[in-house]
């Protein structure tokens, strides 16, 4: 059968709508035939309602593209072309823990820094690290996209301790190039940024557009908070 098969760990999460947006605008060069949006029985009305929707918005694009809900793991990896992760061990409890205790001895409370995001690492690389044992067995070649935080940390133990193919991603650097691009009223593609860093504590070290240095211009425009925020909802104005 042609076309792509993709599972998604954390399937019932908020971000799932955007990747399956994504996946339906540009099908005619991904052209994606089934996702199996995955997750745990703890997030099991999540996924329904959250999957109900995507089913939904394939059918409103007219694309045969099969949406599974499943909590079967080895299914939803077994022939995967692709397995993205993007779930949070401990739900939002374990989160409110990772960000609070932290403050409560004066040092950064953070999901992917610090402490915080150490106690978040040692919760989801095992989790993680078992997808990717079922993928060498299930999908030897399929390829795995990291979004679950810290995502540098949980990519690197893959990276160390797997033989699968794996991306770690961040939304942070292209969502600073982004609202640069805003900022300068101009399109992201002539918007180059120099990064440093790790997801969630990054460092763009110099701006250029179309090639020129405007590093000035952008660090006095993102001075004014009304051009920048870290929220990922803006308030309405």
């Amino acid at each position: 059968m042609s076309g792509l098969k993709i599972a998604i760990f954390g399937g019932g999460s908020s971000y799932t709508p955007e990747i399956i947006e994504g996946f339906i605008v540009r099908h005619a060069t991904l052209p994606v035939r089934e996702i199996h949006l995955v997750d745990i029985p703890a997030g099991r009305e999540k996924l329904q309602i959250v999957g109900a929707l995507a089913q939904r918005m394939v059918r409103k694009a007219g694309l045969d593209i099969r949406i599974v809900l499943t909590e079967d793991k080895d299914a939803a990896i077994e022939g995967a072309d692709f397995v993205t992760t993007q779930l949070r061990v401990g739900l939002l409890e374990a989160r409110i823990k990772d960000e609070r205790i932290p403050l409560k001895y004066g040092t950064i409370g953070q999901e992917t820094n610090g402490a915080g995001g150490m106690f978040k690492a040692l919760r989801t690389i095992p989790v993680v690290l078992d997808i990717a044992r079922r993928m060498e067995r299930l999908a030897p070649g399929a390829k795995l996209i990291n979004f679950a935080n810290p995502s540098g940390i949980v990519t690197e133990a893959v990276l160390k301790h797997s033989k699968v193919d794996v991306m770690g991603l961040c939304n942070v650097p292209i969502g600073m190039k982004m609202n640069i691009a805003k900022l300068l009223d101009v399109d992201p593609s002539r918007v180059d940024i120099d990064f440093a860093g790790l997801n969630h504590l990054v460092w763009g070290l110099n701006v250029r557009l179309d090639g020129k240095d405007v590093k000035k211009q952008v660090l006095a425009g993102l001075a004014d908070d009304r051009n920048f925020t870290m929220r990922n909802i803006r308030p309405i104005r």
